[in-house]
């Protein structure tokens, strides 16, 4: 057999070789560096200076040896993206020679300049220091450049008074939040030989991808990542089979080298496909514990922008990039998995593993069901507001869906008697979900969150986020519900009994306190609203309010309980938020302006000017019919009247945000300035279906959505 040449190395060959794991650890450091190292990792011990040294000096070994230059604290801003400043491994030494740095206080600690980094106002521009903290749990990994590389350590990034300006700060408190009451509820069921448990994380990206060269035409999609400006395609050209169709063979090639670049250094992807609206396509990367899941999305993100440009593609990761077609959105599932290796959301057979399954779900369901406004909260954003409720998106309104095998279930548990005989749970049936629910569930695409076999599905993130502070939120709101739980067994066995005998009366009590956000039928149904609202659901109507939740007393007593959030960190959080809304929708209303004056009232001038010359052709000749001709003309100059009109009131609004406090702002914008820049694209778009391709300045929807070879 003639063995086939190929030319790029196997995913197999290549898997992990630029990540400074556990396997290269085990075989760079000493044997006992290494069970301090793997200590430290599981929160068993902290990592002395002298071990720390040591790694060190191997992580600098194995990076230069692998190409690595340069070597960086990399970390997560509340910017949604990442950070990073390059520092060189080789300097001149003292007799003029190269020298290898790099010792365990670099790899500590480091001190990025913090000041123009968002703070909500907690420091003064000039007071710039910040302090950035190897994040131990998280492996170190290298991206390679056409040159070299950079060693990439993933950190916690803090104020110099200790405050959080980062994700993962808040994110790694709230993972030990719901990891140490979820522990402590199996020790309390018996299993002494559970060593920890740990949250479970992975993500669905959706993303769009156009041509680059046309996409650079557009200064919104430039400066903005989405259209202020477009009509809809024809009907035809919406292509409703584009969903799980063929992938293009450009973007088929695009996949590949982002699949290849992210398998070495660690990051599977389990699925590709594309999208429901053209040009738009899915990677989904495969469950890991959810800090790393948080940096692979990063990761992701990030080689996704370097790889689109290699191949003159543009990426989107827009909420809601083209008007009138699906937005994207980045579906983000959590479970629990014990040190033994067991799902505690995977249903079970045996009695016992279903009291422990029940009992995480009945958690879930009640920390839900009081604070399922801060699942709004972390979803609000302004790319989000064109995206949810839609009817491509979850509604704002949270619930959640269990499916009909698991809703029927519960609903016979809580009419049971409370002293079911031994084999009461399988005979409730039990004993048949593990083969019903991966088929039963993940069919209402309406319900924000979802349980869909072995996890939860929270579907509100957008697309641009960063997965950090939606894991941060969910396991906050999970953990309080473990608490209560745990509780409520605890309260039930002060005589003696079993925890297991006494558990299914808590689940009883959980599933009763949180009904009221388990919903089954079409949540985007009018119905729907009036129902939530009887049950005492809360909707805040717009984004400001929605970001103004986070402040309610309730949920900062809660996170403040929990240690996710302290102090004031909160309130830093929700200032940040709302900056980042108002920074975003200041940016698209100053693009809109000037597209209108560089390219639609030109446009439409032309076209005026293009007709009546058309018209004059004909003075002389025999024609009668050109009172529909001056119809049309006459409606080019009243809509260039009423945009010309609507962006002097554009401009005027612009000028009335620079003396406004920050909350007024972002109501000003979303009450006042986002209706008028969609009155404005209205007229606009209705205008562009009138005038000659050749003269609208701008690449139309049917140009952009075509992926040439």
């Amino acid at each position: 057999m003639v063995e086939r040449a190929r030319e790029y190395p196997t995913v197999r060959e290549i898997y992990g070789s630029m990540v400074f794991d556990r396997r290269v650890m085990k075989e760079k450091l000493t044997s006992g560096v290494y069970e301090q190292v793997v200590a430290a990792m599981e929160g068993r011990q902290r990592l002395d200076a002298a071990a720390a040294d040591v790694v060190a000096m191997a992580m600098r070994d194995w990076a230069i040896a692998q190409g690595a230059t340069h070597w960086t604290h990399w970390f997560q801003p509340q910017t949604e993206m990442t950070a990073e400043k390059h520092m060189a491994f080789t300097l001149g030494g003292a007799d003029g020679m190269p020298v290898d740095v790099f010792c365990g206080h670099d790899l500590i600690q480091g001190e990025p300049d913090a000041s123009s980094f968002p703070s909500a106002g907690t420091r003064s521009t000039f007071e710039a220091r910040g302090y950035s903290a190897w994040d131990i749990s998280s492996p170190a990994f290298i991206v390679k450049s056409p040159k070299g590389g950079t060693l990439c350590i993933p950190c916690v990034f803090l104020s110099f008074d200790g405050t959080p300006l980062d994700f993962k700060t808040p994110l790694l408190r709230a993972l030990d939040a719901l990891e140490t009451r979820s522990l402590k509820l199996l020790k309390l069921f018996g299993q002494r030989g559970v060593r920890s448990v740990r949250v479970t994380a992975g993500a669905e990206q959706e993303f769009f991808l156009l041509d680059r060269p046309r996409a650079q035409m557009r200064p919104d999609i430039r400066f903005c990542g989405r259209t202020l400006l477009g009509a809809q395609p024809a009907k035809d050209q919406k292509l409703d089979h584009h969903y799980m169709g063929s992938i293009p063979p450009r973007v088929l090639s695009y996949m590949e080298d982002v699949e290849r670049d992210l398998a070495r250094i660690g990051v599977s992807i389990i699925t590709r496909h594309n999208e429901a609206a053209r040009c738009q396509f899915e990677f989904a990367h495969l469950f890991s514990d959810a800090n790393t899941a948080c940096d692979q999305n990063q990761i992701l993100m990030e080689t996704m922008r370097k790889l689109a440009r290699q191949h003159e593609l543009r990426l989107l990761f827009h909420e809601k990039p083209f008007h009138g077609m699906n937005g994207s959105g980045k579906h983000v599932n959590l479970s629990l998995m014990d040190s033994e290796g067991r799902n505690l959301l995977t249903p079970s057979s045996g009695q016992r593993r279903n009291v422990v399954f029940l009992s995480f779900l009945a958690a879930a369901v009640l920390g839900i069901s009081k604070f399922h406004i801060l699942l709004q909260a972390t979803a609000a954003t302004a790319g989000n507001l064109f995206r949810l409720g839609g009817h491509e998106a979850p509604p704002s309104i949270t619930s959640v869906y269990l499916g009909s095998a698991l809703t029927d279930l519960l609903k016979r548990l809580n009419q049971a008697d409370a002293s079911l005989p031994e084999r009461g749970l399988m005979d409730l049936g039990l004993m048949k979900l593990p083969s019903i629910i991966p088929f039963d569930n993940d069919r209402n695409r309406t319900s924000p969150v979802a349980f869909t076999g072995n996890k939860f599905e929270f579907r509100s993130p957008g697309a641009s986020q960063s997965i950090a502070l939606p894991i941060t939120m969910f396991a906050s709101i999970w953990a309080w519900g473990v608490e209560q739980l745990t509780g409520m067994i605890e309260a039930r066995s002060v005589d003696g009994r079993d925890p297991m005998d006494v558990a299914l009366d808590a689940v009883k009590e959980a599933v009763r306190e949180g009904q009221n956000v388990l919903f089954e039928g079409d949540a985007y149904s009018p119905e729907w609203h009036a129902e939530a609202k009887r049950r005492g659901l809360l909707q805040a109507e717009t984004m400001p309010e929605k970001i103004d939740l986070l402040l309610l007393p309730e949920n900062k007593r809660m996170l403040e309980d929990l240690g996710v959030y302290r102090g004031r960190e909160l309130e830093v959080l929700h200032d940040i938020r709302m900056e980042e809304f108002a920074r975003g929708l200041e940016i698209e209303a100053a693009v809109l302006y000037d597209m209108l004056w560089e390219g639609v009232l030109p446009a439409l001038s032309k076209q005026m000017v293009l007709e009546r010359s058309s018209l004059a052709a004909l003075d002389g000749m025999d024609f009668e019919e050109g009172a529909p001709w001056l119809e049309y003309i006459g409606n080019l100059g009243r809509t260039k009247a009423a945009l010309i009109s609507d962006a002097a009131r554009l401009h005027e609004m612009k000028g009335r945000l620079a003396g406004m406090a920050l909350r007024d702002r972002a109501d000003f914008l979303a009450g006042s300035v986002v209706p008028l820049m969609e009155s404005i694209r209205a007229q606009s778009d209705a205008a562009e279906l009138t005038i000659a391709a050749d003269i609208w300045p701008y690449p139309i929807y049917r140009n952009l959505l075509s992926l040439s070879a």
